[in-house]
């Protein structure tokens, strides 16, 4: 039996990770203007977040059609999978998983399973990474989904923002309401769990760094652990030295954030994605 490992380019795994677990990877589209550019493939996150502060209008972001799932599953069938298991953002945030599971639908020659992670970014990517390496362990479809599903409640992945005014500009937040935040200089705090996005109000980046801390030492032991940012690597580095003391010894990966959230969130972001150990 084998069975494949399908994403979307917002699970942020490192290169070296999803070529090591042969793990495919369906690029969602970064629009400026009418010119939409393959994630990954035509833009760069670097390329993005440079152009980001001038762009207006704010660029947007895409799944791509179902013939583009239903192709790669194709294709995984032809080269022989027995089985695809197809992982995305949750659905809280994106239609990626609804696309997804319509390309399934219209899919022949090998059956196709969509799972909706209730996460983003590294949440996800953790998820997609324990799927592929229990598929390469040999574990049926049923084992890796039980796998899955005892994971996702353990998974979180919480970032500051630096500012308000992207999430203004995409169309995700009242203006009034986002000028106002920016005279008061509050620093959102946004979090993922479960499916569920919720924010929380900090003042000044040291308020949302002892916030984050405060965060990570109520899901400590962990199983996983991450720095995630928005062009802010220097930022992320610092951050990580604060929370030396709640984190593994071994080196984490820091990774910037895909360009269709940071479309929204602007550069500048830093956090953790975790998954907590399992306790009794």
């Amino acid at each position: 039996m084998s069975i494949r490992i399908v994403t979307d380019s917002t699970c942020d795994l490192p290169e070296s990770v999803i070529v090591e677990n042969n793990i495919t990877v369906i690029p969602l589209y970064i629009n400026f203007g009418s010119k939409g550019y393959l994630d990954g493939v035509e833009m760069s996150r670097e390329a993005f977040y440079e152009r980001l502060p001038d762009e207006d209008p704010p660029p947007t972001t895409a799944a791509p059609g179902a013939d583009a799932f239903r192709a790669t599953y194709e294709a995984l069938g032809r080269a022989g999978a027995s089985h695809v298991l197809s992982i995305h953002i949750s659905t809280s945030l994106s239609a990626t998983a609804d696309v997804a599971r319509l390309g399934a639908q219209q899919t022949q020659g090998v059956p196709v399973t969509v799972l909706d992670s209730r996460q983003l970014s590294l949440g996800t990517g953790f998820l997609v990474e324990a799927a592929a390496r229990a598929a390469a362990q040999g574990h049926t479809l049923d084992e890796i989904l039980a796998l899955l599903e005892d994971q996702i409640p353990r998974t979180h992945v919480f970032a500051a923002l630096d500012t308000l005014e992207y999430l203004r500009r995409s169309g995700r937040m009242n203006g009034a309401v986002a000028r106002f935040g920016e005279l008061l200089k509050i620093k959102p705090l946004l979090r993922m769990h479960n499916g569920e996005p919720t924010a929380e109000r900090v003042r000044t980046n040291n308020g949302a760094f002892k916030r984050m801390l405060d965060i990570l030492q109520e899901m400590a032991p962990f199983e996983k652990v991450a720095l995630v940012h928005t062009h802010a690597a220097d930022k992320a580095e610092a951050l990580r030295r604060q929370a030396a003391h709640l984190l593994p010894d071994e080196k984490l990966h820091s990774v910037d954030i895909t360009p269709v959230l940071g479309a929204n969130i602007g550069p500048g972001a830093v956090g953790f994605a975790v998954v907590s150990a399992p306790r009794d």
